[in-house]
């Protein structure tokens, strides 16, 4: 009997149907793999850099030289609940923007 059932189990071959559950996962593999691939390279420099952003918005202070999302470069002259006031070179003029328009701080030149 020992040797009947082994003979048995060497020829089995699985069913198409079986294969196909079996394989239900692995087809699952390449997504997940491009999912975590965005993830590291989408989302997570997208989170750093927003982090790296709203520090330097809530560390505004004035006299800071910063360029606004419209490229306009300006010393801050107020900060209010929100807004913030820049004063444009040449002419001195003052202007409000929201303080999310501020996107970075300008660069220092040695003119």
């Amino acid at each position: 009997m020992h040797l009947l059932s082994a003979e048995l189990l060497a020829s089995w071959q699985p069913s198409p149907a079986l294969l196909l559950q079996q394989s239900g996962f692995g087809s699952l593999m390449p997504i997940l793999l491009m999912v975590v691939i965005f993830v590291v390279l989408v989302i997570l420099p997208a989170r750093k850099r927003q982090k790296k952003l709203d520090e330097m918005l809530a560390n505004l202070a004035t006299g800071d030289k910063v360029v606004t999302n419209g490229g306009l470069t300006g010393t801050v002259v107020g900060l209010g609940e929100g807004r913030v006031t820049l004063r444009i070179p040449p002419d001195g003029l003052k202007l409000e923007f929201a303080r999310t328009a501020v996107v970075g701080m300008a660069e220092k030149t040695d003119s």
